[in-house]
């Protein structure tokens, strides 16, 4: 049960590690938070900072998500854990990440919205499942232009996926929890959208008025 905690723990520490924060120390103190829509995520990064510093962000919250979920719950340290909580873990370990990514103790409980975690997190549990995960988002994406309800959607088709595709009820347990954990960070954009001010990216979004 120590080993078990302890990971969880470690797994939450990662996800405090925000990519756009340690980008913007690296790059002499910028703070996204205080920029833009003030949320510490890659959208908020490329509006207010350029694609370069986006991509970076953005492969620092993947790849803390995929770690999480596919690296930290086989590490040894010396401490058993019982068999039916080892298979537990990788979820766990998954949602705390995500959850130290949207509160994160380094940064005062300060975050991001969890989207590029909880990819790095599929990526981690079911590498396939990001393929129709990510096409979903970038289907509504077009259509739309709104990134904040492709990002919702997508996090919807992932507990789809992992019941008709993977048939595991413990992903589809975990997707649910995601996709409403999601939903509630981006509760914002939706209050935007429903009052027609929120952003859409016009430069992917198909249907965009000429």
């Amino acid at each position: 049960m120590f080993d078990f905690g302890v990971k969880i723990l470690l797994a939450y520490l990662l996800g405090s590690i925000l990519g756009s924060l340690l980008v913007g120390k690296l790059k002499g103190g910028v703070d996204i938070r205080t920029l833009g829509s003030g949320n510490a995520g890659g959208t908020n990064a490329l509006r207010t900072q350029g694609k370069w510093f986006a991509l970076c962000v953005m492969i620092i919250d993947v790849g803390k998500g995929w770690l999480a979920a596919a690296i930290l719950p086989g590490l040894q340290f010396g401490l058993n854990i019982d068999v039916d909580l080892a298979k537990w873990l990788p979820i766990a370990c998954a949602s705390a990440v995500v959850l130290g990514h949207v509160y994160p103790v380094w940064f005062g409980f300060r975050g991001g919205k969890g989207a590029a975690t909880l990819i790095g997190v599929v990526l981690g549990l079911h590498a396939f499942a990001a393929i129709p995960v990510m096409l979903v988002w970038l289907c509504i994406l077009m259509l739309t232009g709104y990134v904040g309800l492709a990002t919702m959607l997508a996090a919807i088709a992932f507990p789809l996926y992992a019941k008709w595709g993977l048939q595991s009820d413990t992903l589809v347990a975990f997707g649910i929890a995601m996709a409403l954990f999601v939903i509630f960070t981006h509760r914002a954009n939706i209050s935007r959208m429903l009052a027609g001010t929120e952003n859409r990216a016009t430069r992917i979004w198909l249907l965009r008025p000429r």
